[in-house]
Parts: structure tokens; C-alpha cells; sequence
């Protein structure tokens, strides 16, 4: 009877074992257009600021980093978001800005995801903490 018992639970944990589970595809997030900065680097952007980002359905990435225009690329797969900023024009704003757009630009590439909650946008580091909260103009 044992010997028996041994050989269906034997059994039963092959068969559990040959399942397959459906791999899942997780969709990428629908970023593409143009996003107000609202908080960059844990600090709220400055009232009536131009700070956004625009995502292109290319791959570009550009948009003001409070005093200057700046642009780049993008990746995304799923969830996964990685920002590469290349460039920006170098004019002078006054310091707040000046201030606030080293932050941003520092921020940029420690993005490496993305959410949405409550209609904003949340760009994320590894860590899980969050660089950017954004909405959608």
C-alpha cells in the first residue's frame, strides 16, 4: 500500500511538474506625447515653469528642462524605461531654474522604470524610488 502510494504521488508530481505556464507579454505603457514635470528628484518643480518631457513614438526624447530645450532617446519594454539625454541649448535663466534643470538633467538617467497611478506618470530608479512624477498636458 505504501509502495503504491509512493508511485501516484510520484506520478502526480511528474504531471504537476510537465505544466506550462502561459507567458505573460506585459504591454509597454502608453508614455508617447508631452508630460509637465510636476516633482523631479524628490522637490516640486517651480509654479508656471516649462519643465516637460515629450516622448516621441520613435524613440526621441525631448522637452525643456526648465531653462533650456533639451533632446535624447527613450527605451521602453513593459515597464522598463531608460532615458538618454544627448544634448541642450545653454542659455542662462535666473538660479531657481538654473537649479531645478541640474536636477532634472541629473535625474534623467537613473530612470529605469516606469508606473501610472492616478493618471500620472511615475518614472522610477532601480531602487524603486520614485525621480519623476509627471502628467500629461
Amino acid at each position: 500500500m505504501i509502495k503504491q502510494s509512493f508511485i501516484v504521488a510520484g506520478l502526480l508530481l511528474g504531471l504537476a511538474a510537465c505544466q506550462s505556464t502561459p507567458q505573460t507579454q506585459v504591454e509597454d505603457l502608453a508614455i508617447e506625447g508631452t508630460w509637465h514635470i510636476e516633482a523631479a528628484a524628490g522637490k516640486p518643480v517651480i509654479d508656471y515653469s516649462p519643465a516637460e518631457l515629450i516622448f516621441a513614438a520613435d524613440g526621441k526624447l525631448t522637452g525643456n528642462n526648465s531653462c533650456n530645450n533639451f533632446f535624447g532617446s527613450y527605451t521602453i519594454d513593459g515597464q522598463a524605461l531608460t532615458l538618454q539625454p544627448a544634448g541642450n541649448t545653454m542659455k542662462a535663466c535666473v538660479d531657481a531654474l538654473m537649479a531645478q534643470e541640474q536636477r532634472v538633467m541629473q535625474a534623467m538617467p537613473q530612470v529605469a522604470q516606469a508606473e501610472m497611478a492616478k493618471g500620472k506618470l511615475l518614472l522610477k530608479d532601480a531602487d524603486d524610488k520614485t525621480v519623476f512624477i509627471l502628467s500629461k498636458k
